[in-house]
């Protein structure tokens, strides 16, 4: 086992910044800085707007990046709503992959009190589900990135202490954040989850308390982002989408072996389905419901 001893200031890490509104392509980007434009977002309208930002691995000498770049992103009117998030990606070069299994322990034993410390939003909840005992023991027994994909939308591999980005990017990714410009609530965020992830490379016990839990980290206990409660609109959507996927599931794997819907959305003509391949690529089709039963046409993408 590699060194536990860690400096949390010393880690690469990094920041996705989902946003919605603005003028994302152009914005003028630090170097090594990406705006993933294709990344976009649901405004309160419903319509898809904003994008992704997010830095180049940076240490927290760096951070001042951050400032500079929500400044120039809020200068083009962006902001983050209810349906963003704030998700930190921390380097576990200093550790490997031998110690995979002591961070899917302490998901299991830290997730609740990282996520009520965070205040995640209730309507933001289907995108960081829990690391589960079952991942947990598929990854003893075969251990690899298979083992950390958590199965069911919206996206198999996205718990809120996502692990199987280890075996993408050498990192773990913590998702709970709700959505944020503001750069002292990003920047709590971000100190949080390097102290996290030095506490547990370090082999610390740690309390499950969430207020316990950050004193004995050294994190902030407040002035992390608040949560934005989702319209009544989106709510309902998403309580058909539950409704629907169970019915539409066999459906989808036929058109798409071994895909998993993503989201379902009306359209005049009929029902839109995107569904997501064992590659990550999304497909969506177009769904009418004749009296025969389903007919479906492949949708290019627009």
């Amino acid at each position: 086992m590699r060194s536990s001893l860690v400096d949390w200031k010393e880690l690469q890490f990094g920041v996705e910044i989902e946003f919605v509104g603005g003028s994302p392509a152009q914005v003028e980007l630090l170097p090594g800085w990406i705006m993933s434009l294709d990344e976009r977002q649901i405004d309160d309208t419903g319509n898809e707007s904003g994008s992704e930002l997010k830095p180049p691995p940076i240490k927290w000498e760096d951070r001042e990046q951050i400032r500079e770049m929500l400044t120039r992103l809020q200068e083009t009117g962006a902001e983050a709503n209810w349906n963003c998030g704030l998700h930190v990606h921390v380097g576990l070069g200093p550790w490997g992959q031998e110690a995979i299994p002591r961070f899917i322990e302490a998901a299991l034993l830290y997730q609740e009190a990282v996520k009520s410390l965070l205040n995640t939003s209730e309507d933001r909840l289907q995108y960081c589900p829990p690391v589960t005992q079952e991942m947990y023991e598929r990854f003893i027994s075969d251990p690899g990135s298979a083992a950390l994909y958590r199965k069911g939308r919206p996206q198999s591999h996205r718990c809120g202490i996502n692990l199987a980005a280890w075996y993408d990017i050498g990192t773990v990714e913590i998702r709970y954040a709700n959505g944020s410009l503001d750069y002292n609530e990003v920047i709590n965020t971000v100190e949080l989850c390097l102290r996290f992830v030095v506490g547990v490379g370090a082999a610390c016990a740690l309390s499950p308390d969430p207020r316990q839990m950050a004193i004995e980290l050294g994190a902030p206990l407040s002035g992390y982002p608040p949560p934005k409660p989702a319209p009544q609109w989106y709510r309902e959507r998403i309580w058909l989408e539950h409704a629907l996927v169970p019915v539409l599931a066999p459906l989808a794997s036929s058109l798409v072996p071994d895909g998993e819907i993503l989201y379902i959305l009306p359209r005049p003509d009929g029902i839109v389905v995107t569904i997501e391949d064992a590659d990550g690529d999304s497909h969506k089709h177009l769904l009418h419901l004749p009296s025969t039963g389903w007919e479906a046409t492949h949708l290019t993408q627009e």
